[in-house]
């Protein structure tokens, strides 16, 4: 009994399915974008919150990691979705369920920490369209590939680098609610455009199982405990800065909360160049070396920014070479998935993997506001952040390796088998 079928027009050719991949590719990225400039909207606001209403900084850490942690957890059950409806109707449904908590956030639920947390909880929703775009454009491309479009289409992580350069100056501007109402207006016409351009891969495959027992058997796969390590270190790391470090940057070397915001600009914009360079490179120079380069330039630079050198030069050229190796890392895991997971379960193995990351992101902010808030001082816990790179490295030159050097054995194993074959 197999547990998949194909889709319906599988046998169709590309320009029968109604479009190309670098199409598929560059409209998957610009969803991407969008829900994450949406799911990351509290975030610049961090500061003014926490004066306004009067936040101490663990209530501020909360606000902003609140949307993270739902996102994250959502990925599961969206992933599943994915594999189950493809890209073409979860891209709409997702983009458009975004704009209810953008509306009531800008509109209503921004007086009070109790509102914002409930329009934080809902704005998470925005953070689930990772786990159905690496599916979508995964099944575009032939496995040679995947690293470098995977991280052409992680690359729209940088909406959190457009939130940061125009939220604060929209709502100084325009007042409150401009960067929400723009970012609902996006939303809204990405998912029309969405359910009008996209269309699903020829040949995917549909799982014909439960939800709850392919995410159970994805749970059996090595792959999506090795990547989901990985990716909340990689991802998480850049997910923690991205909304902590205008709050960090504030409390540690008194930046305004324009200058913070812009420098946090520059940090998300660095890693999100970096994403599509590490899955390219993962492509051809393999995953694991990419992956160990990043951890080791990850490890120095936290250790170093630990003692908060002064930020020109020093400070600056920690954040950004962390910048650098998490977006490159970012990419290299999912080369790793795209290589190890078996098709029609990348979307539940991308939602677990992706909820890990996302949660890698989650817990930074509430350690990092809670350690400052009792000492006064971040050097635990970005020697904590070193610590556990270091850990990932370790886990990367030793079961990853090996997992790897399994699979592409079996895979040559195979390729030869079917090479015999034909010649007989």
């Amino acid at each position: 009994m197999g547990s998949s079928r194909a889709a319906p027009g599988a046998g169709r050719t590309e320009r029968e399915a109604g479009g190309r991949p670098a199409v598929m590719l560059a409209m998957a990225t610009l969803g991407f974008a969008i829900n994450f400039w949406a799911w990351a909207l509290l975030s610049p606001l961090g500061p003014r919150f926490q004066e306004d209403l009067r936040l101490d900084s663990f209530e501020q850490a909360l606000l902003v990691a609140v949307p993270v942690v739902v996102g994250s957890l959502g990925r599961i059950p969206v992933g599943a979705l994915t594999d189950r409806y493809g890209g073409r109707v979860m891209f709409p449904l997702v983009s458009a369920a975004t704009i209810v908590p953008v509306l009531y956030i800008g509109l209503l639920g921004h007086s009070s920490l109790a509102a914002l947390l409930i329009g934080g909880f809902f704005l998470g929703i925005g953070g689930t369209t990772f786990a159905v775009g690496v599916p979508f454009v995964n099944a575009w491309y032939p496995p040679e590939r995947r690293g470098f479009a995977t991280g052409v289409f992680g690359a729209g992580m940088g909406g959190t680098a457009i939130g940061a350069l125009t939220t604060v100056p929209m709502v100084d501007g325009a007042g409150m609610a401009a960067p929400f109402v723009v970012t609902a207006v996006l939303l809204a016409l990405y998912a029309v455009a969405a359910w009008l351009v996209l269309r699903e891969a020829p040949g995917r495959t549909v799982p014909d199982r439960p939800m709850t027992e392919r995410v159970a058997a994805t749970l059996r796969l090595p792959v999506t405990w090795q990547a989901s390590a990985l990716y909340a270190v990689a991802f998480g790391g850049y997910v923690a800065f991205s909304v902590y470090l205008p709050t960090y940057l504030k409390s540690q070397y008194g930046l305004e909360p324009t200058d913070a915001s812009n420098r946090m600009a520059g940090f998300v914009l660095l890693a999100v160049l970096m994403r599509p360079a590490g899955g390219w490179l993962s492509d051809r120079v393999g995953a694991v070396k990419v992956m160990e380069i990043c951890l080791i330039a990850v490890v120095v630079a936290a250790a170093v920014q630990a003692f908060a050198p002064p930020l020109m030069p020093l400070g600056t050229i920690a954040f950004l070479t962390m910048a650098a190796a998490l977006g490159a890392g970012s990419g290299a895991v999912f080369a790793l998935v795209a290589l190890m997971a078996p098709a029609n379960q990348v979307g539940s193995v991308t939602g677990i993997v992706g909820a890990a990351g996302g949660l890698g992101g989650f817990v930074p902010p509430l350690v990092m506001g809670s350690i400052y808030g009792a000492f006064g001082s971040y050097v635990a816990g970005l020697l904590a952040l070193a610590v556990v790179a270091g850990a990932a490295g370790v886990l990367t030159l030793t079961g990853v390796r090996h997992a790897v050097n399994e699979r592409q054995a079996s895979r040559g194993a195979a390729d030869e088998m079917s090479r015999r074959g034909e010649r007989a």
